[in-house]
């Protein structure tokens, strides 16, 4: 799940011209934290999860590679 998640995390990012920063910022964490989970380094817990489906308007489950339909 974490490969699958920081790959998503990155793809999001990129393909919507995001930066880390603003990402951080609107999911009201620090950027260390975000950029962690983009590296692999550490895992949301669940209620994270929810937010940044949310945020970037996907499923969980395409968020943690179990499904490639965002």
């Amino acid at each position: 799940i974490m490969a699958d998640l920081s790959e998503r995390l990155i793809y999001l990012k990129t393909s919507r011209d995001l930066m880390q920063k603003d990402i951080a910022a609107d999911l009201g964490i620090p950027l260390r934290t975000y950029q962690r989970y983009e590296h692999g380094e550490r895992e949301p817990q669940v209620a994270m999860l929810i937010r940044m489906a949310d945020y970037f308007q996907v499923s969980i489950d395409y968020l943690v590679g179990r499904r490639d339909e965002e």
